[in-house]
Protein backbone atom coordinates (compact mmCIF):
# COMPACT_ATOMS: atom_id res chain seq x y z
CA UNK A 1 0.00 0.00 0.00
CA UNK A 2 1.16 3.75 -0.80
CA UNK A 3 -0.05 6.74 1.04
CA UNK A 4 -1.23 10.05 -0.50
CA UNK A 5 0.79 12.27 1.81
CA UNK A 6 2.81 14.32 -0.27
CA UNK A 7 5.96 13.60 2.04
CA UNK A 8 5.35 9.59 1.18
CA UNK A 9 5.55 10.28 -2.90
CA UNK A 10 9.14 12.35 -3.06
CA UNK A 11 12.57 11.30 -3.28
CA UNK A 12 15.70 13.22 -2.31
CA UNK A 13 18.04 14.96 -4.26
CA UNK A 14 22.25 14.26 -2.66
CA UNK A 15 22.71 16.28 -0.18
CA UNK A 16 19.22 16.22 1.05
CA UNK A 17 19.57 16.66 5.26
CA UNK A 18 17.25 13.74 5.38
CA UNK A 19 20.51 11.62 4.98
CA UNK A 20 21.56 12.26 8.10
CA UNK A 21 21.00 10.71 11.25
CA UNK A 22 17.96 11.71 13.34
CA UNK A 23 18.42 13.76 16.78
CA UNK A 24 17.59 11.96 20.34
CA UNK A 25 14.42 13.97 20.41
CA UNK A 26 13.32 12.59 17.12
CA UNK A 27 14.23 8.99 18.10
CA UNK A 28 12.21 10.03 21.90
CA UNK A 29 9.05 11.45 19.86
CA UNK A 30 9.10 8.29 17.14
CA UNK A 31 8.20 5.64 19.83
CA UNK A 32 4.60 7.48 19.65
CA UNK A 33 4.70 7.49 16.16
CA UNK A 34 5.33 11.23 15.61
CA UNK A 35 7.44 11.55 12.29
CA UNK A 36 8.10 14.96 11.06
CA UNK A 37 7.77 16.36 7.85
CA UNK A 38 10.40 15.75 5.72
CA UNK A 39 12.13 18.85 3.54
CA UNK A 40 11.63 17.77 0.26
CA UNK A 41 14.41 19.05 -2.50
CA UNK A 42 13.11 21.27 -5.07
CA UNK A 43 13.29 19.01 -7.93
CA UNK A 44 10.95 16.50 -6.26
CA UNK A 45 8.69 19.25 -5.44
CA UNK A 46 8.37 20.25 -9.25
CA UNK A 47 8.58 16.50 -10.43
CA UNK A 48 8.18 14.16 -8.07
CA UNK A 49 8.66 10.43 -8.66
CA UNK A 50 6.41 7.49 -8.92
CA UNK A 51 6.30 5.14 -5.59
CA UNK A 52 7.71 1.58 -6.01
CA UNK A 53 6.64 -1.37 -3.83
CA UNK A 54 8.61 -1.76 -0.94
CA UNK A 55 11.21 -5.03 -1.20
CA UNK A 56 9.62 -6.70 1.39
CA UNK A 57 6.52 -7.95 -1.09
CA UNK A 58 9.42 -9.13 -3.47
CA UNK A 59 10.99 -10.99 -1.17
CA UNK A 60 7.66 -12.86 0.54
CA UNK A 61 6.40 -13.81 -2.95
CA UNK A 62 10.09 -14.97 -3.63
CA UNK A 63 10.49 -12.91 -7.01
CA UNK A 64 13.94 -12.30 -7.57
CA UNK A 65 14.59 -7.91 -8.31
CA UNK A 66 15.18 -7.73 -11.99
CA UNK A 67 11.84 -9.58 -12.45
CA UNK A 68 10.10 -7.30 -9.51
CA UNK A 69 11.61 -4.25 -11.59
CA UNK A 70 9.81 -5.88 -14.86
CA UNK A 71 7.17 -6.57 -13.00
CA UNK A 72 6.32 -3.20 -11.96
CA UNK A 73 7.31 -1.47 -14.88
CA UNK A 74 4.93 -3.51 -16.60
CA UNK A 75 1.96 -2.45 -13.96
CA UNK A 76 2.26 1.15 -14.73
CA UNK A 77 0.21 -0.32 -17.93
CA UNK A 78 -0.80 -3.59 -16.88
CA UNK A 79 -2.67 -3.01 -13.93
CA UNK A 80 -5.20 -0.58 -15.68
CA UNK A 81 -5.61 -2.55 -18.30
CA UNK A 82 -6.77 -5.67 -16.13
CA UNK A 83 -9.24 -3.15 -14.18
CA UNK A 84 -10.48 -2.20 -17.17
CA UNK A 85 -10.98 -5.38 -19.12
CA UNK A 86 -13.44 -6.61 -15.88
CA UNK A 87 -15.34 -3.17 -16.21
CA UNK A 88 -15.70 -3.77 -20.24
CA UNK A 89 -16.92 -7.46 -19.14
CA UNK A 90 -19.46 -5.83 -16.73
CA UNK A 91 -20.96 -3.29 -19.10
CA UNK A 92 -20.97 -5.79 -22.46
CA UNK A 93 -22.67 -8.44 -20.10
CA UNK A 94 -26.18 -8.95 -22.26
CA UNK A 95 -26.19 -5.21 -23.24
CA UNK A 96 -29.05 -5.60 -25.16
CA UNK A 97 -30.86 -6.40 -22.17
CA UNK A 98 -33.86 -5.44 -21.47
CA UNK A 99 -34.95 -5.53 -25.07
CA UNK A 100 -36.95 -2.24 -24.75
CA UNK A 101 -36.43 1.39 -24.97
CA UNK A 102 -35.84 2.74 -22.07
CA UNK A 103 -36.28 5.94 -20.26
CA UNK A 104 -35.05 8.86 -22.32
CA UNK A 105 -33.23 6.44 -25.19
CA UNK A 106 -36.67 7.27 -26.81
CA UNK A 107 -35.33 10.22 -27.80
CA UNK A 108 -31.82 9.80 -28.09
CA UNK A 109 -31.60 6.63 -30.13
CA UNK A 110 -33.98 7.83 -32.50
CA UNK A 111 -32.68 11.38 -32.86
CA UNK A 112 -28.63 9.48 -33.14
CA UNK A 113 -30.30 7.51 -36.13
CA UNK A 114 -31.70 10.15 -37.69
CA UNK A 115 -28.49 12.31 -37.73
CA UNK A 116 -25.96 9.69 -39.12
CA UNK A 117 -28.24 9.04 -41.82
CA UNK A 118 -29.57 12.59 -42.73
CA UNK A 119 -27.56 15.09 -40.81
CA UNK A 120 -30.56 16.71 -39.06
CA UNK A 121 -32.94 15.28 -36.24
CA UNK A 122 -36.71 14.24 -37.76
CA UNK A 123 -39.59 14.88 -35.93
CA UNK A 124 -40.85 10.98 -34.84
CA UNK A 125 -44.38 9.77 -34.00
CA UNK A 126 -45.23 9.36 -30.85
CA UNK A 127 -46.06 5.46 -30.67
CA UNK A 128 -42.66 4.42 -33.19
CA UNK A 129 -41.14 2.49 -30.27
CA UNK A 130 -42.65 -0.65 -30.27
CA UNK A 131 -42.16 -1.10 -33.82
CA UNK A 132 -38.76 -0.09 -34.23
CA UNK A 133 -37.89 -3.12 -31.67
CA UNK A 134 -39.97 -5.22 -33.33
CA UNK A 135 -38.72 -4.42 -37.22
CA UNK A 136 -36.56 -1.50 -37.31
CA UNK A 137 -36.16 -1.82 -40.64
CA UNK A 138 -39.73 -1.07 -41.37
CA UNK A 139 -39.15 2.41 -39.81
CA UNK A 140 -39.11 5.13 -41.76
CA UNK A 141 -36.76 7.97 -40.81
CA UNK A 142 -38.88 11.14 -40.53
CA UNK A 143 -37.86 14.30 -43.35
CA UNK A 144 -39.71 16.40 -40.85
CA UNK A 145 -36.86 18.56 -38.69
CA UNK A 146 -37.35 17.63 -35.27
CA UNK A 147 -37.26 20.21 -31.96
CA UNK A 148 -33.96 18.76 -30.06
CA UNK A 149 -33.12 20.50 -26.76
CA UNK A 150 -29.00 19.40 -26.76
CA UNK A 151 -26.41 19.62 -29.04
CA UNK A 152 -25.69 16.88 -31.32
CA UNK A 153 -21.76 15.04 -30.61
CA UNK A 154 -23.54 12.78 -27.61
CA UNK A 155 -26.47 12.05 -30.69
CA UNK A 156 -23.32 10.85 -33.38
CA UNK A 157 -21.52 8.69 -30.94
CA UNK A 158 -24.27 6.99 -30.30
CA UNK A 159 -25.74 7.04 -33.97
CA UNK A 160 -21.73 5.68 -34.62
CA UNK A 161 -22.86 2.32 -32.60
CA UNK A 162 -26.11 2.11 -34.82
CA UNK A 163 -24.67 2.15 -37.78
CA UNK A 164 -22.43 -0.72 -36.48
CA UNK A 165 -24.97 -2.90 -35.56
CA UNK A 166 -27.91 -1.61 -36.62
CA UNK A 167 -30.98 -0.02 -35.27
CA UNK A 168 -31.36 -1.68 -32.29
CA UNK A 169 -31.35 -1.56 -28.36
CA UNK A 170 -27.67 -3.13 -28.66
CA UNK A 171 -26.58 -0.89 -31.40
CA UNK A 172 -27.60 2.51 -29.73
CA UNK A 173 -25.78 1.38 -25.76
CA UNK A 174 -22.96 -0.10 -28.07
CA UNK A 175 -20.49 3.33 -28.20
CA UNK A 176 -21.84 4.33 -24.62
CA UNK A 177 -20.59 0.97 -23.18
CA UNK A 178 -17.35 1.81 -24.97
CA UNK A 179 -16.71 5.21 -23.22
CA UNK A 180 -17.73 4.08 -20.04
CA UNK A 181 -15.35 1.09 -20.30
CA UNK A 182 -12.70 3.26 -21.42
CA UNK A 183 -13.24 5.97 -19.10
CA UNK A 184 -12.28 3.37 -15.95
CA UNK A 185 -8.77 3.30 -18.22
CA UNK A 186 -8.65 6.70 -17.97
CA UNK A 187 -9.33 7.15 -14.30
CA UNK A 188 -6.67 4.29 -13.35
CA UNK A 189 -4.29 6.60 -15.51
CA UNK A 190 -5.14 9.48 -14.37
CA UNK A 191 -5.10 8.59 -10.76
CA UNK A 192 -1.62 6.61 -11.11
CA UNK A 193 -0.52 10.60 -12.24
CA UNK A 194 -2.25 12.39 -9.54
CA UNK A 195 -0.92 10.24 -6.55
CA UNK A 196 2.45 8.87 -8.40
CA UNK A 197 1.39 5.69 -7.34
CA UNK A 198 0.34 2.69 -9.43
CA UNK A 199 -1.42 0.48 -7.11
CA UNK A 200 -3.64 3.94 -5.80
CA UNK A 201 -4.69 4.48 -10.05
CA UNK A 202 -5.77 1.06 -10.38
CA UNK A 203 -7.81 1.48 -6.89
CA UNK A 204 -9.50 4.62 -8.20
CA UNK A 205 -10.65 2.45 -11.45
CA UNK A 206 -11.80 -0.28 -9.39
CA UNK A 207 -14.17 1.62 -7.17
CA UNK A 208 -15.36 3.52 -10.85
CA UNK A 209 -16.12 0.22 -12.63
CA UNK A 210 -18.17 -1.62 -9.54
CA UNK A 211 -20.16 1.97 -9.18
CA UNK A 212 -24.14 1.10 -9.75
CA UNK A 213 -24.80 4.54 -11.66
CA UNK A 214 -21.85 4.57 -13.90
CA UNK A 215 -22.66 0.86 -14.62
CA UNK A 216 -26.59 1.85 -15.84
CA UNK A 217 -25.24 5.11 -17.49
CA UNK A 218 -23.20 3.03 -19.23
CA UNK A 219 -25.54 0.27 -20.74
CA UNK A 220 -28.08 3.13 -21.43
CA UNK A 221 -27.97 5.37 -24.70
CA UNK A 222 -28.39 8.51 -22.67
CA UNK A 223 -26.10 11.65 -22.98
CA UNK A 224 -24.66 12.23 -19.43
CA UNK A 225 -22.04 9.11 -19.44
CA UNK A 226 -20.74 10.99 -22.84
CA UNK A 227 -20.40 14.02 -20.77
CA UNK A 228 -18.32 12.31 -18.20
CA UNK A 229 -16.18 11.01 -20.36
CA UNK A 230 -15.19 13.60 -22.37
CA UNK A 231 -15.12 16.10 -18.92
CA UNK A 232 -12.12 13.10 -17.42
CA UNK A 233 -10.33 13.30 -20.90
CA UNK A 234 -10.12 16.71 -20.62
CA UNK A 235 -9.20 17.05 -16.69
CA UNK A 236 -6.41 14.11 -17.27
CA UNK A 237 -4.78 16.36 -20.34
CA UNK A 238 -4.74 19.01 -18.32
CA UNK A 239 -2.71 16.99 -15.45
CA UNK A 240 -0.49 15.76 -18.04
CA UNK A 241 0.06 19.14 -18.82
CA UNK A 242 0.90 20.41 -15.64
CA UNK A 243 3.65 17.88 -15.01
CA UNK A 244 5.63 18.51 -18.41
CA UNK A 245 4.76 22.56 -17.55
CA UNK A 246 6.50 21.61 -14.07
CA UNK A 247 9.47 19.67 -15.74
CA UNK A 248 10.17 21.80 -18.51
CA UNK A 249 10.97 24.59 -15.19
CA UNK A 250 13.30 22.37 -13.20
CA UNK A 251 14.83 21.53 -16.44
CA UNK A 252 15.81 25.14 -16.88
CA UNK A 253 16.77 25.98 -13.44
CA UNK A 254 20.28 26.15 -12.40
CA UNK A 255 22.15 23.58 -10.70
CA UNK A 256 24.58 24.05 -7.67
CA UNK A 257 27.91 22.38 -7.49
CA UNK A 258 26.39 19.68 -5.36
CA UNK A 259 24.07 19.07 -8.04
CA UNK A 260 20.84 20.07 -6.03
CA UNK A 261 18.21 22.26 -8.33
CA UNK A 262 17.98 25.99 -6.54
CA UNK A 263 15.08 27.91 -7.21
CA UNK A 264 15.58 31.07 -9.36
CA UNK A 265 13.34 34.27 -9.55
CA UNK A 266 14.23 35.47 -12.85
CA UNK A 267 14.13 32.32 -14.76
CA UNK A 268 10.71 31.19 -13.03
CA UNK A 269 8.88 34.74 -13.76
CA UNK A 270 10.87 34.80 -17.27
CA UNK A 271 10.76 31.30 -18.55
CA UNK A 272 8.18 30.43 -21.42
CA UNK A 273 6.51 27.41 -21.69
CA UNK A 274 6.23 26.98 -25.23
CA UNK A 275 4.15 24.39 -26.96
CA UNK A 276 1.85 23.03 -25.14
CA UNK A 277 -0.28 20.27 -26.96
CA UNK A 278 -2.02 18.57 -24.28
CA UNK A 279 -3.79 21.69 -23.31
CA UNK A 280 -5.19 22.26 -26.80
CA UNK A 281 -6.57 18.52 -26.35
CA UNK A 282 -8.21 19.55 -23.39
CA UNK A 283 -9.73 22.48 -24.95
CA UNK A 284 -11.35 20.15 -27.41
CA UNK A 285 -12.22 17.50 -24.99
CA UNK A 286 -13.86 20.36 -23.31
CA UNK A 287 -15.66 21.28 -26.35
CA UNK A 288 -16.47 18.16 -26.94
CA UNK A 289 -18.15 18.08 -23.54
CA UNK A 290 -20.51 20.79 -23.92
CA UNK A 291 -21.18 19.96 -27.14
CA UNK A 292 -22.94 16.93 -25.89
CA UNK A 293 -25.09 19.04 -23.21
CA UNK A 294 -24.62 22.88 -22.32
CA UNK A 295 -23.67 21.51 -18.59
CA UNK A 296 -19.93 21.12 -20.01
CA UNK A 297 -19.65 25.17 -19.89
CA UNK A 298 -19.26 25.40 -16.56
CA UNK A 299 -17.00 22.45 -16.37
CA UNK A 300 -14.53 24.45 -19.27
CA UNK A 301 -14.14 27.95 -16.49
CA UNK A 302 -13.50 25.80 -13.87
CA UNK A 303 -11.05 23.82 -15.26
CA UNK A 304 -9.52 26.97 -17.34
CA UNK A 305 -9.31 28.66 -13.65
CA UNK A 306 -7.39 25.57 -12.23
CA UNK A 307 -4.77 25.12 -14.71
CA UNK A 308 -4.32 28.73 -14.64
CA UNK A 309 -3.22 28.59 -11.02
CA UNK A 310 -1.35 25.41 -11.58
CA UNK A 311 0.93 27.56 -13.30
CA UNK A 312 0.97 30.13 -10.61
CA UNK A 313 2.10 26.93 -7.71
CA UNK A 314 4.96 25.65 -10.84
CA UNK A 315 6.63 29.27 -10.74
CA UNK A 316 6.08 30.03 -7.21
CA UNK A 317 8.04 26.89 -6.82
CA UNK A 318 10.43 27.57 -9.03
CA UNK A 319 11.28 30.42 -7.11
CA UNK A 320 9.19 33.51 -8.84
CA UNK A 321 8.61 36.80 -6.14
CA UNK A 322 5.49 37.51 -8.19
CA UNK A 323 3.90 34.25 -9.63
CA UNK A 324 0.59 35.95 -10.27
CA UNK A 325 2.36 38.81 -12.57
CA UNK A 326 4.51 35.99 -14.10
CA UNK A 327 1.17 33.82 -15.04
CA UNK A 328 -0.73 37.19 -16.43
CA UNK A 329 2.51 38.25 -18.41
CA UNK A 330 3.63 34.81 -19.86
CA UNK A 331 0.33 32.00 -19.49
CA UNK A 332 -3.11 33.80 -19.06
CA UNK A 333 -3.27 34.34 -23.01
CA UNK A 334 -1.85 31.19 -24.14
CA UNK A 335 -4.19 29.69 -22.00
CA UNK A 336 -7.13 31.03 -23.03
CA UNK A 337 -6.28 30.72 -26.48
CA UNK A 338 -5.78 26.82 -25.48
CA UNK A 339 -9.31 26.34 -24.17
CA UNK A 340 -11.73 28.62 -24.97
CA UNK A 341 -11.71 29.68 -28.58
CA UNK A 342 -10.51 25.85 -29.21
CA UNK A 343 -13.72 24.83 -27.28
CA UNK A 344 -16.10 27.32 -29.21
CA UNK A 345 -15.23 25.99 -32.82
CA UNK A 346 -15.07 22.63 -31.70
CA UNK A 347 -18.68 23.03 -30.61
CA UNK A 348 -19.61 25.00 -33.88
CA UNK A 349 -17.81 22.75 -35.98
CA UNK A 350 -19.99 19.63 -34.21
CA UNK A 351 -23.27 21.35 -36.06
CA UNK A 352 -21.94 20.62 -39.48
CA UNK A 353 -24.86 18.18 -40.27
CA UNK A 354 -27.39 20.46 -39.62
CA UNK A 355 -25.17 23.47 -41.53
CA UNK A 356 -24.78 21.36 -44.44
CA UNK A 357 -28.05 19.81 -44.74
CA UNK A 358 -30.53 23.12 -45.36
CA UNK A 359 -33.16 21.19 -43.53
CA UNK A 360 -32.92 21.15 -39.69
CA UNK A 361 -34.87 22.94 -37.34
CA UNK A 362 -34.85 26.88 -37.40
CA UNK A 363 -32.04 26.13 -40.20
CA UNK A 364 -33.06 28.80 -42.70
CA UNK A 365 -35.02 31.20 -39.37
CA UNK A 366 -32.28 33.97 -40.52
CA UNK A 367 -33.46 33.77 -43.92
CA UNK A 368 -37.65 34.47 -43.47
CA UNK A 369 -38.14 35.34 -39.63
CA UNK A 370 -34.90 37.01 -39.10
CA UNK A 371 -34.25 38.48 -42.82
CA UNK A 372 -34.41 41.94 -41.07
CA UNK A 373 -32.04 41.91 -38.51
CA UNK A 374 -29.66 44.43 -37.63
CA UNK A 375 -26.94 41.63 -37.80
CA UNK A 376 -27.58 40.60 -41.46
CA UNK A 377 -24.85 42.21 -42.80
CA UNK A 378 -21.96 40.97 -40.51
CA UNK A 379 -23.03 37.45 -39.99
CA UNK A 380 -23.92 34.81 -42.43
CA UNK A 381 -27.04 33.08 -42.18
CA UNK A 382 -26.29 29.85 -41.07
CA UNK A 383 -24.89 31.61 -38.12
CA UNK A 384 -27.70 33.73 -36.73
CA UNK A 385 -29.85 31.23 -37.30
CA UNK A 386 -27.75 28.92 -35.26
CA UNK A 387 -27.67 31.61 -32.66
CA UNK A 388 -31.38 32.08 -32.70
CA UNK A 389 -31.94 27.95 -31.89
CA UNK A 390 -29.62 28.24 -29.02
CA UNK A 391 -31.18 31.27 -27.57
CA UNK A 392 -34.91 29.40 -28.00
CA UNK A 393 -33.20 26.46 -26.50
CA UNK A 394 -31.71 28.12 -23.71
CA UNK A 395 -35.44 29.41 -22.81
CA UNK A 396 -36.75 25.84 -22.92
CA UNK A 397 -33.89 24.64 -20.62
CA UNK A 398 -34.51 27.30 -18.12
CA UNK A 399 -38.12 27.10 -18.30
CA UNK A 400 -38.73 23.33 -18.08
CA UNK A 401 -40.28 23.29 -14.42
CA UNK A 402 -43.03 20.06 -14.90
CA UNK A 403 -43.07 17.98 -12.83
CA UNK A 404 -41.95 14.21 -12.79
CA UNK A 405 -41.88 11.61 -10.01
CA UNK A 406 -38.29 10.78 -10.26
CA UNK A 407 -36.83 13.79 -10.13
CA UNK A 408 -34.73 15.06 -7.26
CA UNK A 409 -32.73 18.66 -5.58
CA UNK A 410 -29.12 18.53 -6.16
CA UNK A 411 -28.47 18.24 -2.24
CA UNK A 412 -29.92 14.63 -1.58
CA UNK A 413 -27.69 13.37 -4.54
CA UNK A 414 -24.50 12.64 -2.46
CA UNK A 415 -27.00 10.20 -0.25
CA UNK A 416 -28.90 9.04 -3.36
CA UNK A 417 -32.18 10.37 -2.07
CA UNK A 418 -33.98 9.92 -5.05
CA UNK A 419 -32.81 7.42 -7.33
CA UNK A 420 -34.20 7.40 -11.29
CA UNK A 421 -36.15 4.49 -12.62
CA UNK A 422 -35.00 3.30 -16.13
CA UNK A 423 -37.34 0.41 -16.80
CA UNK A 424 -39.60 -1.44 -14.44
CA UNK A 425 -41.67 -4.46 -15.06
CA UNK A 426 -43.96 -6.81 -12.52
CA UNK A 427 -44.58 -10.60 -13.61
CA UNK A 428 -46.98 -12.59 -11.92
CA UNK A 429 -47.74 -16.37 -11.07
CA UNK A 430 -43.82 -16.35 -9.98
CA UNK A 431 -43.46 -19.45 -7.94
CA UNK A 432 -39.93 -18.13 -6.38
CA UNK A 433 -41.62 -15.27 -4.35
CA UNK A 434 -43.97 -15.46 -1.30
CA UNK A 435 -46.54 -12.95 -3.02
CA UNK A 436 -46.69 -14.37 -6.15
CA UNK A 437 -44.91 -11.92 -7.71
CA UNK A 438 -41.16 -10.85 -9.60
CA UNK A 439 -39.75 -7.51 -10.37
CA UNK A 440 -37.57 -6.57 -12.97
CA UNK A 441 -36.10 -2.89 -12.80
CA UNK A 442 -32.99 -0.75 -14.47
CA UNK A 443 -32.73 1.89 -11.08
CA UNK A 444 -30.26 4.40 -11.79
CA UNK A 445 -28.28 4.77 -8.21
CA UNK A 446 -24.99 4.69 -7.22
CA UNK A 447 -23.29 1.62 -5.36
CA UNK A 448 -24.58 2.98 -1.77
CA UNK A 449 -21.80 1.97 0.48
CA UNK A 450 -19.10 3.67 -2.09
CA UNK A 451 -21.32 7.07 -2.36
CA UNK A 452 -21.93 6.98 1.54
CA UNK A 453 -18.24 6.84 1.90
CA UNK A 454 -17.30 9.47 -0.54
CA UNK A 455 -19.17 11.90 1.45
CA UNK A 456 -16.64 11.68 4.25
CA UNK A 457 -14.07 11.57 1.73
CA UNK A 458 -15.19 14.86 0.34
CA UNK A 459 -15.00 16.21 3.56
CA UNK A 460 -11.37 15.26 3.81
CA UNK A 461 -10.49 16.52 0.42
CA UNK A 462 -12.04 20.19 1.25
CA UNK A 463 -9.70 19.62 4.72
CA UNK A 464 -5.92 17.91 2.66
CA UNK A 465 -6.53 21.23 0.45
CA UNK A 466 -7.86 24.00 2.80
CA UNK A 467 -5.34 23.17 5.50
CA UNK A 468 -2.28 21.16 3.93
CA UNK A 469 -2.17 22.96 0.48
CA UNK A 470 -2.68 20.19 -1.43
CA UNK A 471 -2.95 20.79 -5.01
CA UNK A 472 -4.76 16.85 -5.63
CA UNK A 473 -7.37 17.61 -3.38
CA UNK A 474 -8.28 20.83 -4.95
CA UNK A 475 -8.12 19.23 -8.29
CA UNK A 476 -10.20 16.61 -6.94
CA UNK A 477 -12.87 19.07 -5.63
CA UNK A 478 -12.55 21.65 -8.49
CA UNK A 479 -14.04 18.19 -10.85
CA UNK A 480 -16.98 17.67 -8.38
CA UNK A 481 -17.97 21.45 -8.11
CA UNK A 482 -17.97 21.77 -11.48
CA UNK A 483 -19.91 19.09 -11.98
CA UNK A 484 -22.49 19.66 -9.13
CA UNK A 485 -22.72 22.70 -8.37
CA UNK A 486 -24.46 24.47 -11.37
CA UNK A 487 -26.95 22.03 -10.64
CA UNK A 488 -27.56 24.31 -7.81
CA UNK A 489 -28.19 27.76 -9.77
CA UNK A 490 -31.44 25.77 -11.09
CA UNK A 491 -33.55 24.24 -8.84
CA UNK A 492 -36.83 25.01 -9.48
CA UNK A 493 -35.80 23.28 -12.96
CA UNK A 494 -36.76 19.21 -13.10
CA UNK A 495 -33.59 17.67 -12.54
CA UNK A 496 -32.74 14.01 -12.24
CA UNK A 497 -29.80 12.31 -10.02
CA UNK A 498 -28.37 10.65 -12.87
CA UNK A 499 -26.71 14.22 -13.97
CA UNK A 500 -24.66 13.73 -11.11
CA UNK A 501 -23.02 10.74 -13.47
CA UNK A 502 -20.21 13.55 -14.36
CA UNK A 503 -18.49 13.88 -11.28
CA UNK A 504 -18.60 10.28 -10.11
CA UNK A 505 -14.62 9.82 -11.22
CA UNK A 506 -13.79 12.84 -8.97
CA UNK A 507 -16.00 11.22 -5.64
CA UNK A 508 -13.87 7.94 -6.98
CA UNK A 509 -10.80 9.58 -6.72
CA UNK A 510 -11.69 11.32 -3.40
CA UNK A 511 -12.38 8.24 -1.91
CA UNK A 512 -9.36 6.92 -2.99
CA UNK A 513 -7.71 10.05 -1.71
CA UNK A 514 -8.76 9.12 1.70
CA UNK A 515 -8.32 5.40 1.38
CA UNK A 516 -4.67 6.13 0.66
CA UNK A 517 -4.39 7.99 4.00
CA UNK A 518 -5.62 5.16 5.89
CA UNK A 519 -3.65 2.19 4.31
CA UNK A 520 -0.38 4.61 5.28
CA UNK A 521 2.69 5.16 3.89
CA UNK A 522 4.46 2.03 1.98
CA UNK A 523 7.04 0.05 3.97
CA UNK A 524 10.34 0.93 3.61
CA UNK A 525 9.49 4.62 1.92
CA UNK A 526 9.12 7.84 2.27
CA UNK A 527 9.40 10.26 5.45
CA UNK A 528 9.53 7.05 7.88
CA UNK A 529 12.23 4.86 5.31
CA UNK A 530 14.02 8.55 5.78
CA UNK A 531 14.19 8.87 9.67
CA UNK A 532 15.46 4.39 10.10
CA UNK A 533 12.01 3.77 10.62
CA UNK A 534 11.70 0.52 8.35
CA UNK A 535 9.52 -2.26 8.37
CA UNK A 536 11.26 -3.47 12.08
CA UNK A 537 9.80 -0.36 13.11
CA UNK A 538 6.48 -1.76 15.54
CA UNK A 539 4.67 1.65 15.65
CA UNK A 540 5.33 1.83 11.51
CA UNK A 541 4.63 -1.81 10.85
CA UNK A 542 1.43 -1.73 12.95
CA UNK A 543 -0.26 1.04 11.50
CA UNK A 544 0.85 -0.13 7.91
CA UNK A 545 -0.90 -3.43 8.61
CA UNK A 546 -4.21 -1.78 10.65
CA UNK A 547 -4.77 0.33 7.52
CA UNK A 548 -4.52 -2.44 4.88
CA UNK A 549 -6.57 -4.29 6.59
CA UNK A 550 -9.04 -1.39 6.70
CA UNK A 551 -8.89 -0.60 3.51
CA UNK A 552 -9.42 -3.93 2.32
CA UNK A 553 -12.64 -4.06 4.48
CA UNK A 554 -14.09 -1.15 3.02
CA UNK A 555 -13.04 -2.07 -1.08
CA UNK A 556 -14.61 -5.65 -0.45
CA UNK A 557 -17.82 -4.26 0.92
CA UNK A 558 -18.01 -1.72 -1.66
CA UNK A 559 -17.80 -4.90 -4.03
CA UNK A 560 -20.54 -6.90 -2.44
CA UNK A 561 -22.83 -4.07 -2.29
CA UNK A 562 -22.28 -3.56 -5.78
CA UNK A 563 -23.08 -7.17 -6.74
CA UNK A 564 -25.90 -7.02 -4.09
CA UNK A 565 -27.50 -4.46 -6.16
CA UNK A 566 -27.00 -5.95 -9.02
CA UNK A 567 -30.28 -7.11 -10.44
CA UNK A 568 -31.27 -3.43 -9.84
CA UNK A 569 -28.82 -2.29 -12.88
CA UNK A 570 -29.43 -4.68 -15.41
CA UNK A 571 -32.89 -5.56 -15.10
CA UNK A 572 -32.69 -9.37 -13.80
CA UNK A 573 -36.24 -10.74 -12.59
CA UNK A 574 -36.03 -11.25 -9.04
CA UNK A 575 -39.04 -12.25 -6.77
CA UNK A 576 -40.84 -9.11 -5.42
CA UNK A 577 -39.63 -9.75 -1.56
CA UNK A 578 -36.14 -9.89 -2.47
CA UNK A 579 -36.61 -6.42 -4.71
CA UNK A 580 -38.48 -5.02 -1.61
CA UNK A 581 -35.49 -5.83 0.78
CA UNK A 582 -32.79 -3.62 -1.56
CA UNK A 583 -35.21 -0.69 -1.27
CA UNK A 584 -32.88 0.31 1.27
CA UNK A 585 -35.09 3.97 1.62
CA UNK A 586 -38.21 5.09 1.21
CA UNK A 587 -37.71 7.09 -1.46
CA UNK A 588 -36.34 4.57 -3.68
CA UNK A 589 -39.24 3.03 -4.23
Amino acid sequence: MTSTAPETQRGHDAGDPLGEQPTSWQRRLRRFGHVPRPEISLRDRLDPPYTRPGRQVWSVLAIPPHVADRLVRWSAWGGPLLVTLVAGLLRFWKLDQPHAVIFDETYYAKDAWALVNQGYEGSWPKDVDKQILNDPSSVPIPTDPGYVVHPPVGKWIIGFGEQLFGFTPFGWRFMVAVLGTISVLLLCRIGRRLFRSTFLGCLAGLLLAVDGLHFVMSRTALLDLIVMFFVLAAFGCLVVDRDHARRRLAAALPVDEEGVLRPNAQMAETLRLGWRPWRLAAGVMLGLAFATKWNGLYVLAAFGLMTVLWDVGARRTAGAVHPYQAVLRRDLIPAFVSTVPVAIVTYVVSWTGWIVTDKGYYRNWAATEGKDSSWSWLFPDWLRSLWHYENQVYDFHVGLTSGHTYESNPWSWLVLGRPVSYYYEEQTGCTESATGKCAAEVLAIGTPLLWWLACFALAYVVWRWFFRRDWRAGAIACGVVAGWLPWFFYQERTIFLFYAVVFVPFLCLAVTMMLGAIAGPAAGTGARAELGLTTQDPTGERRRTLGAIAVGVLVLLIIWNFIYFWPLYTGTSIPEDLWRDRMWLDTWV
